[in-house]
């Protein structure tokens, strides 16, 4: 099987079968995030626990890379510290945008989402839920959480 139809299955697999989906009762921020380019929207919230970590719990619709998107985040993402999650949107960023090569301990399943590079109307249903993330993360104050000296940068609209 070639690598690129294993991805395709991946993302259909995630697409058909989504992981984390439905929303938590109890959360410390909420956003919603919409890609007006193609109509997917998510809403996403963030539960700070008292070790740091960050609980995730969305919901969503739209397009098959949106939503596979999304449960793949859940999966990277969901019960880990502020700075695991924000390492792997900026390589998820970097990767869409073809400045570094897609590292699988650091997106897991989202290096499936490397093709989606070729296709720029389609990189923004790819971040929709992990910039909702960053957005809801930041809002929970997970970011205060970082150690003094380390800074980062927020970007709440995706361009």
């Amino acid at each position: 099987m070639k690598l690129e139809n294993m991805y395709q299955e991946i993302i259909l697999d995630h697409y058909k079968h989504p992981h984390g989906k439905g929303l938590a009762e109890q959360f410390d921020s909420e956003v919603h995030h919409v890609n007006p380019t193609c109509g997917d929207e998510i809403t996403l919230r963030v539960s700070r626990g008292e070790d740091g970590k960050l609980s995730v719990s969305y919901d969503s619709m739209g397009c098959s890379i949106s939503q596979a998107s999304a449960s793949i985040m859940f999966d990277q993402i969901n019960d880990h510290d502020f700075e695991t999650g924000e390492a792997a949107v900026d390589h998820l960023v970097a990767m869409l945008q073809r400045s570094v090569e897609a590292d699988e301990d650091i997106l897991g399943d989202g290096i499936a989402l490397a093709g989606v590079a070729q296709y720029p109307a389609r990189v923004k249903c790819a971040l929709l839920a992990w910039m909702a993330w960053k957005d809801a993360a930041i809002q929970a104050g997970a970011e205060s959480q970082l150690e003094p000296g380390i800074s980062t940068d927020s970007n709440k609209e995706q361009s």
